[in-house]
């Protein structure tokens, strides 16, 4: 019996121990990025002026009747603003790690390591992704001196954070797939900035998706980008309805399931793979 306990004291010292480490990678994520504060100023001033012209040019828009009826200008200004406050977070991609160290060489000593690397670029991205998640503090009161941004309910805000993360983990995923390429290829920066165009454009982040017609239009909606961007925006400007939260959240939760099982395997199949350049 007491060997019995013995064993599950060490087992929970194992988790803690390995818990604290991760928790370390990402303290150290967080403190790497904010050395450079001279690129926290230029990303917050350069939202702001997009902002600026995503208000100009929707409020253009709209005064030509060129916008989806469903959706009022007010709404759409709060779209866009909210869209760009969360790119400062879904653009964090943690998981560059994979390429720039298959290209430099340094994967295989990384895998000796008595770690989980796909933990440690979790945790690194997570880092990252505090820290710039802090600047959209500054960013919202800058913003909030040009537009006017409509404030959702508790009910629909906690839906929309709960999307909002189930999102940043398909965004995760999908990151992790396309780096995870370079196992086989040795560089994945055409293939990610192919998949980063056609997310930017059908995820719903630089328009929403009601724009796209007819049979595109659902063709759209059913693509895994729409559950990074458009979900938690159609929640938070009340497009989706409360009856419609936990479809879309469970669609959301089926990319995650199916980016992650195939992450793994692609995973396992890399670490049979390691190919060193320059190394």
């Amino acid at each position: 019996m007491s060997d019995i306990a013995f064993g599950d004291t060490t087992r929970g010292r194992s988790l803690t121990n390995a818990a604290e480490a991760y928790l370390e990678f990402a303290r150290k994520a967080f403190s790497r990025e904010s050395t450079y504060r001279v690129e926290v100023f230029t990303s917050i001033g350069s939202l702001v002026l997009r902002v600026y012209l995503l208000r100009s040019l929707w409020t253009a828009l709209y005064s030509q009747n060129i916008a989806p009826s469903r959706i009022p200008l007010h709404a759409m200004i709060t779209y866009a603003t909210v869209a760009l406050l969360m790119s400062l977070v879904l653009e964090v991609d943690g998981t560059r790690l994979i390429r720039d160290k298959v290209r430099e060489g340094t994967i295989a000593t990384d895998l000796m390591k008595p770690i989980s690397q796909p933990l440690y670029w979790f945790s690194d991205g997570i880092g990252q992704t505090m820290f710039h998640a802090l600047t959209i503090v500054p960013s919202l009161a800058f913003a909030l001196l040009l537009v006017h941004i409509d404030v959702p309910s508790p009910g629909v805000f906690l839906a929309f954070a709960l999307s909002f993360v189930l999102g940043y983990l398909v965004n995760f995923f999908l990151n992790f797939l396309m780096n995870v390429i370079a196992f086989w290829t040795l560089e994945a920066f055409a293939m990610q900035m192919m998949v980063r165009w056609a997310s930017d454009l059908l995820s719903g982040q630089i328009l929403p998706l009601e724009f796209f017609p007819g049979i595109l239009g659902a063709i759209v909606m059913g693509l895994p980008f729409a559950s990074i961007y458009s979900t938690p925006l159609r929640i938070y400007i009340g497009e989706l309805p409360p009856s419609a939260w936990l479809p879309a959240i469970a669609v959301q939760v089926g990319w995650i399931a199916l980016f992650a099982a195939l992450a793994a395997i692609a995973w396992r199949f890399a670490e049979k793979r390691i190919i060193v350049q320059g190394g």
